[in-house]
């Protein structure tokens, strides 16, 4: 029986995965842990597939390195190929350029034992930057995963509408099995489409359903931001998938019935925050980056109901 599996969805990471691998290799404290690493290949072109091979043919006996190729784009489909493939009771998401620290399995097998109604936790992120980011960007960095929450671990709550990326995330498989839908509406960037927040779709339906979803400082992971992650063409593009996939993740838990109502509410709310932030930034939001991104976001969640409709995103069988 599998304790943990640890599943690194990838495309084209040949030459960030040795790094994520290295680390994996040197992890502490896991005698007494039964885990595994799976590598899920969504389509890369690269040399992906030889690396992963070149490392298995000298990896530790104790910790199998396994490869399984996916090739329906979008990291939807491949964190599901994760779970699908893993016995584990615990499935632990990293990104391809996100490094654990050395103790992060230990960490993650610890945290779910002594809180067993935790659906789902994620870890402390940290962002190491290839150039220095812009002024005021502890208010965007969030959209790039760096999660920094304190010291203490941290229950989300559903009120909040704050959930942890997927990046260091780690979930119970029974969770995922019994909460989320075989068929989700979010698929993750890929080639003519920039919706994103499929995680956080996976998270609502596990927390809809009272399972517990937790930050657990713990767990650190430093995550590698290049500086094209910085520019100003990348942020727009991102925040846009963001904020146009925001009403589906509005609207799971929601009752047919209400879902006119509150689309109205989200839309007068919306306005107004676009209205308040144009007021409090004026000239800003032509020249300072992070109130631009602001901006983007803002509006395009006003328009999430609408580019999902237009684009056949809501039509019945994804409903």
């Amino acid at each position: 029986m599998v304790d943990i599996t640890v599943a690194i969805p990838t495309y084209n990471g040949a030459t960030r995965l040795p790094a994520v691998l290295d680390q994996l290799r040197s992890q502490t404290g896991t005698e007494q842990i039964n885990w595994e690493i799976l590598i899920v290949d969504n389509n890369s072109t690269d040399n992906t597939a030889k690396l992963i091979k070149h490392y298995q043919q000298n990896w530790l006996e104790t910790v199998p390195l396994k490869y399984y190729l996916e090739t329906q784009q979008g990291a939807a489909f491949a964190r599901k190929k994760a779970v699908k493939e893993s016995t584990a009771s615990l499935i632990a998401f990293l990104d391809d350029d996100t490094i654990p620290a050395l103790d992060w399995v230990k960490q993650a097998d610890q945290f779910a034992k002594e809180h067993p109604h935790a659906g789902a936790f994620g870890s402390q992120i940290h962002g190491v930057y290839e150039i220095e980011p812009p002024p005021n960007f502890e208010r965007i960095k969030a959209f790039l995963a760096i999660t920094e929450r304190g010291d203490q671990p941290l229950l989300y709550s559903p009120k909040s509408k704050l959930l942890p990326p997927s990046a260091g995330l780690v979930v119970r498989r029974d969770a995922w099995l019994n909460c989320v839908p075989d068929h989700c509406i979010l698929t993750g960037r890929v080639q003519g489409s920039m919706l994103t927040s499929e995680d956080l779709e996976v998270l609502s339906y596990i927390q809809q359903s009272k399972w517990e979803i937790w930050y657990n400082p713990g767990m650190e992971i430093n995550h590698q931001i290049p500086k094209n992650r910085l520019e100003k063409d990348y942020l727009i593009s991102l925040i846009r998938g963001i904020g146009f996939s925001r009403y589906v993740t509005r609207m799971i838990g929601v009752q047919p019935m209400m879902k006119p109502i509150l689309i109205v509410a989200y839309l007068i709310n919306d306005l107004r925050k676009i209205l308040l932030h144009l007021l409090k930034y004026g000239n800003q939001i032509r020249t300072d980056l992070v109130p631009i991104v602001e901006l983007e976001l803002l509006t395009s969640s006003l328009l999430s109901p609408f580019y999902l409709w237009k684009n056949g995103y809501l039509n019945k069988k994804t409903q």
